[in-house]
């Protein structure tokens, strides 16, 4: 198994069974847009090389499944949360970072910093949940074309990632977003809509959602359609 050139991937169906198709390489924006473009993302540990995956089957979230509970529709109207768009990029991920040191995080400073640039490009965005004038929840990933990668969230409050991605699939399906790539399944996220399907069918709605305009640059909140949860 090489390690990547930027322009150059292994063929997916040269992935291992848990999804591993890669190993080594930097994280350049060039080979990371190249990565997300062709359905692979890095994930690995501090001190071990960079490893890149793409699973089978992939969890993904297509905006208009998503379920919004009745307490999490509550919160949103009740605790005076404002949404925001890429205001505080580095916070966000630092957070998503300190929140999971116990758990053995990958996102490591090599990490942040990357994808600080990406975000500098107008390819990584953080969508924030504040209350009363601080940040208490948020996520962020990476946006091309027609789709959006989520990479991780945090929540110092009840409900405020939950929020917070409430927020983002209304602004994804506004702008005519067709998926949400959330790479590895977990219950939380099939609770909230997310389903299962195959690399090949996640791979031909990729191929479709690269083609649509998207949002593309840096967000600001001059485009947020609603920016409180009234």
């Amino acid at each position: 198994m090489n390690s990547p050139e930027p322009e150059d991937f292994p063929p997916l169906e040269l992935a291992t069974p848990d999804g591993l198709i890669a190993i080594g390489g930097d994280l350049s924006a060039e080979r990371l847009i190249k990565a997300y473009q062709n359905g692979i993302f890095p994930w690995y540990s501090p001190g071990d090389p960079i490893l890149w995956w793409t699973p089978d089957p992939r969890c993904v979230l297509f905006p208009e499944n998503f379920k919004v509970s009745r307490s999490l529709t509550k919160s949103i109207q009740n605790k005076g949360f404002e949404f925001h768009l890429d205001r505080t990029f580095p916070a966000v991920i630092s957070q998503c970072a300190s929140l999971r040191e116990n758990e053995g995080t990958w996102i490591t400073d090599e990490m942040k910093q990357s994808y600080c640039h990406l975000q500098s490009l107008g390819f990584a965005h953080s969508v924030e949940t504040w209350q009363d004038g601080k940040l208490v929840g948020g996520l962020y990933g990476i946006a091309l074309g027609g789709v959006f990668f989520g990479e991780s969230m945090f929540s110092l409050v009840t409900d405020a990632s939950k929020a917070a991605l409430a927020f983002l699939v209304n602004q994804l399906s506004h702008w005519g977003f067709s998926v949400i790539d959330c790479q590895v399944t977990s219950a939380h996220l099939l609770s909230l809509g997310a389903e299962e399907i195959s690399r090949s069918d996640f791979m031909k709605n990729l191929e479709s959602a690269l083609k649509l305009p998207g949002r593309p640059g840096c967000w600001t909140d001059k485009e947020v359609v609603i920016s409180r949860g009234d």
